[in-house]
């Protein structure tokens, strides 16, 4: 199988706090893959570890072939990969169109993807002028994905993206998911296994800072034990 993203047995500490202990992820190129765990597991660490915003000190992170782990967060970006963290990051004072078009890694990079990214969120276009602070926390969360559409990504990843919206907003933003994965591999943390089951094809388990399962979606969905021990979800 082709993997554009490895991650082997890496371990990050923030402090002095050791935090991943051994976390491994193989993501195979065109896919969505979800990270999965209860909370405080180690998700949202692996997600930074991996863009060196939390530098593993031990293991090796191969992205297209090359190992990343140790290079500055700004380079690793550039290799083509886009990050939406969990707490959305918008700029709140600027407007949607402003928002957009500060992502860009190079001139042109908005005009060229604009028409692809309303097409997957026809309510920016909408809101093309309205400043971040006045929008909803769905739309908001549009414009944290679109932002990472901007420049030329070939790996998204995306930390909690349901996290707090109302269910129509979820259906709106996996619909989006669906279909921005036939353009960038995804990585999507996701704790609404719901959510995840029905985006992803392949998962990743994490539980206490290490990574304890693996496979096809399809296969843990029908594995209530599992899910039960590692999610608490039945």
């Amino acid at each position: 199988m082709d993997y554009i993203l490895d991650v082997q047995d890496i371990h990050t500490f923030i402090g002095q706090y050791h935090i991943l202990q051994g976390v491994s992820v193989r993501v195979p190129r065109g896919s969505i893959t979800a990270l999965l765990g209860r909370n405080g597991a180690g998700k949202t660490t692996t997600l930074k570890s991996i863009l060196g915003l939390t530098p593993p000190r031990q293991g090796k992170i191969m992205f297209e072939g090359n190992e990343i782990q140790g290079m500055l967060s700004f380079n690793i970006a550039s290799l083509g990969i886009g990050f939406v963290p969990e707490n959305r990051s918008i700029f709140r004072d600027l407007s949607v169109e402003e928002n957009l078009k500060i992502a860009e890694r190079k001139k042109g990079d908005y005009a060229g993807k604009k028409g692809f990214i309303f097409t997957l969120f026809p309510d920016l276009k909408r809101l093309i002028n309205l400043s971040g602070i006045n929008l909803s926390g769905g739309q908001q969360q549009m414009l944290a994905i679109a932002r990472a559409l901007v420049a030329d990504n070939c790996l998204l990843l995306i930390d909690e993206p349901s996290e707090g919206l109302a269910p129509v907003l979820i259906e709106q933003l996996m619909k989006a998911i669906q279909q921005l994965s036939a353009y960038s591999t995804v990585v999507l943390v996701e704790q609404n296994f719901l959510v995840a089951s029905q985006l992803a094809e392949y998962y990743v388990i994490i539980e206490e800072g290490r990574s304890v399962k693996e496979g096809k979606m399809k296969d843990l969905t029908n594995d209530k034990a599992t899910i039960q021990h590692y999610l608490g979800a039945a």
